[in-house]
């Protein structure tokens, strides 16, 4: 499985931007899907998380209500709604996915994670 971000740029604190995740192959149906994100000097961490079906879904407490993961298999893209951004958003964002037909909570640590796209930057100016 390949995957392309896009979607990142520049915004201001109470913004939204919509990232995008491709992923190649005829089977990204079977996939769990996730958005990392690793910002400047710190540790990549899990931002949200959806099942194969779209009908799960997993959040960071960070982003919980202010982020929408989705997903359209018909496209085989992932998509990540943020909204009311802040500058403590501001990271190298990274879509990612689990082992064919792994459960959704597989993508929720990086540990999980069988396959990353390469990044897209969101900054968030104050």
């Amino acid at each position: 499985v390949q995957l392309q971000a896009s979607g990142g740029g520049l915004v201001q604190a109470g913004d939204s931007l919509r990232l995008a995740c491709a992923a190649s192959g005829r089977t990204f149906s079977s996939y769990a899907m996730g958005w990392f994100r690793q910002a400047p000097g710190k540790e990549r961490e899990f931002v949200a998380a959806i099942s194969w079906s779209g009908g799960s879904t997993y959040y960071a407490d960070s982003v919980k209500g202010r982020f929408t993961i989705s997903r359209d298999n018909a496209k085989n893209t992932v998509y990540l709604q943020m909204n009311s951004l802040k500058p403590e958003d501001t990271a190298v964002y990274y879509c990612a996915a689990g082992g064919r037909d792994d459960p959704i909570v597989v993508v929720t640590t990086i540990k999980g994670v069988r396959y990353w796209g390469q990044g897209t930057q969101v900054t968030v100016s104050s």
